[in-house]
């Protein structure tokens, strides 16, 4: 395979990557997003991107390819896989190409994903999964996606971190979540109650709990993750449920320590070379 560059282009930061024969030979990242690069300024980018990594083949994933970034491109609609999303490239010109995402509808819930397909699919594509599978990829948006026949049959969004963001910097309770979260008691007691999902009514109680002086706060962030992750988790796994879990290491700590106290199992997969195989097939099969 002709060596290429595959960008990993998210909403604050992107990764950029020469890939020769399915290895990473140069690689890097910086924090211009596509909430950061205008329509007009996408030519220039990728005129730099390869000034640096070499003159060849680009792909692009992720939110480039949004109303945010240098264009819109339709969805592939779910159940899809890698063979899907290669014949639904936007070609930006003969050397181009912007990777399309996938979409997900049922009944009145809908659902969508903007480069998380990539790893999410080439985990499958690199044996780090099954064919048929629960993968986890947490973050600011948490996905859940079931893999069925090597394809994504099926995803749900959760807008975990984004609360859990949401509730640090405003509300009632930003000034008891100022330390640091941690995989500890504190925690995994946030995840038994968030298993409840009364999430509103347990969200107040972080704040009786304080008043009434039951609980110190230098523990109420850890609590707070723990209950929100505890309510996420709970609601896509039963007991015994194997997760694989794409994340770094810190957010899929938790992750993992949330699924395996709800009674699940789980495994923690590389990421990067998730994206890496998954860009990988998508290039050799648009060739």
């Amino acid at each position: 395979m002709q060596p290429f560059i595959a960008v990993d282009w998210g909403t604050t930061n992107r990764r950029a990557f020469r890939i020769e024969g399915g290895t990473v030979v140069a690689t890097e990242r910086d924090d211009r997003g596509a909430a950061t690069v205008a329509a007009d300024e996408y030519d220039a980018e990728v005129a730099g991107i390869r000034e640096r990594l070499g003159d060849l083949p680009m792909l692009l994933a992720g939110m480039v390819g949004s109303n945010i970034g240098w264009r819109s491109v339709p969805y592939v609609a779910a159940p899809a896989g890698l063979a899907d999303v290669a014949a639904a490239l936007d070609r930006i010109d003969d050397r181009t190409a912007i990777v399309p995402g996938l979409s997900y509808r049922y009944g009145v819930h809908a659902d969508v994903m903007r480069g998380e397909e990539v790893q999410l699919l080439g985990a499958v594509a690199a044996g780090l999964v099954s064919a048929d599978a629960l993968l986890c990829q947490p973050g600011t948006h948490c996905k859940w996606a079931t893999v069925e026949g090597g394809r994504i049959a099926r995803f749900t969004t959760a807008m975990t971190g984004e609360l859990f963001a949401l509730l640090r910097a405003h509300g009632v309770l930003s000034r008891q979540l100022t330390h640091p979260v941690e995989p500890g008691t504190a925690f995994l007691q946030g995840v038994a109650e968030g298993a409840k999902r009364d999430l509103a009514a347990s969200l107040f109680a972080i704040r009786a709990r304080s008043v009434l002086g039951l609980a110190d706060d230098a523990h109420a962030a850890s609590f707070a993750s723990g209950l929100l992750i505890g309510a996420d988790t709970a609601a896509r796994i039963e007991p015994g449920t194997t997760v694989h879990i794409l994340a770094d290491a810190a957010l899929g700590a938790l992750y993992a320590s949330a699924i395996d106290a709800l009674g699940g199992t789980s495994h923690h997969i590389d990421s990067q070379a998730a994206f890496v195989a998954g860009i990988t097939r998508i290039q050799d099969l648009a060739a």
